[in-house]
Parts: structure tokens; sequence; C-alpha cells
């Protein structure tokens, strides 16, 4: 039986053409994955300051508000109930720790800080303050639409089960 030596050279080349695109497909995916993350600010970086439940410094002396969070006030002069537990409970998880950040479709805050879903050793700071009463939830359009009901409900479940603030204090800020 014969064998063409035409049809070699060209699967070969076939071949390396599927490789090809494969890797560019892969990089050009990549690309999209981190085009947020490059527009907006680091992926990961490490904690250098706490400056109430939900706002903390990173190395690079970037600040970063939580997205979804509203934790009582400690700063500026105020004083609410339950504002220094949660700034502890904060720095506890975060102070020092590399931290993974994920944006969303604003990338800043009217004052400048970064806006991000925080990814800690211990978990998503971000659910963690809610879920156990240190912070009640606050959804800002157009980010975190898509994890509004999920953190709606996580504040629910804490107030029914008056953790955190909820049994602690007469009045809480976000009522």
């Amino acid at each position: 039986m014969p064998v063409s030596r035409a049809s070699g050279p060209r699967i070969g080349l076939l071949a390396a053409l599927a490789v090809l695109l494969a890797c560019e497909s892969g990089t050009a995916d990549t690309d999209a994955d981190t085009s947020t993350t490059e527009r907006c600010g680091p992926s990961k970086a490490t904690v250098q300051d706490v400056i109430d439940g939900d706002t903390i410094v990173l190395a690079s002396g970037e600040k970063v508000r939580y997205l979804l969070v509203d934790a009582p006030e400690i700063t500026n002069g105020k004083s609410d109930c339950y504002g220094q537990e949660a700034y502890q409970y904060n720095r506890d998880l975060v102070l020092g720790q590399e931290i993974a950040l994920t944006y969303d479709e604003q990338c800043t805050d009217k004052y400048g800080r970064l806006l991000a879903f925080v990814e800690a050793p211990d978990g998503e700071l971000n659910t963690l303050l809610i879920d156990r009463g240190f912070a009640c939830y606050l959804y800002i359009p157009p980010d975190g639409a898509a994890r509004a009901s999920e953190f709606e409900n996580l504040e629910l479940g804490a107030h029914q089960a008056l953790r955190g603030m909820w049994g602690v204090c007469p009045d809480v800020a976000c009522d």
C-alpha cells in the first residue's frame, strides 16, 4: 500500500497549527480574566494596616473597601456600637496576611478606595463579617449585584440568630 509523502507534512502542519491556536486561545482567556485586575488593582497583596471593620490598607499604600459590607463606624469621631469589635475581628483575620482581591464593575469608590471581595486564609472577609454579625449588608449598584441576595440572606441569618452586634447593640446603624 503506497504512502503519500504529501499527507505527512500536511498533517504535521495542521497539528502544529492546532497547538498554536490552542495556546493562543489560552492566552486570550488569561488576558480576559486579568483585565479587571490589571485595570483595578492587585489580585494578591499583603495587608499593612486595618482602618476599621470594612477598610484595610495594603503594603502598597492602597486602601481597600470591602464590597457589600458596612461595619459600624469608629473613624472621624464616631464610635458606633460594635465598631471596635468589628475592627478587631477584621484586624485579627487580615493584618500581615497575604490576601486575594476580586473586583467587580467599579474599581474605586468616591473616596478613591479600591472596591473588592477579600479572601484571607480564614475565608472571605466580606461574608464572614456579615455572617458573624460584625457588619451589615450594603448594596451600592452596580457592584455586587450578582451576590446581593446571598449577602442579604447572611445578614438576615445573623440578625435572627442575634449574632454579634445583633445580640448586643440596642440600635444597629443599618436597621
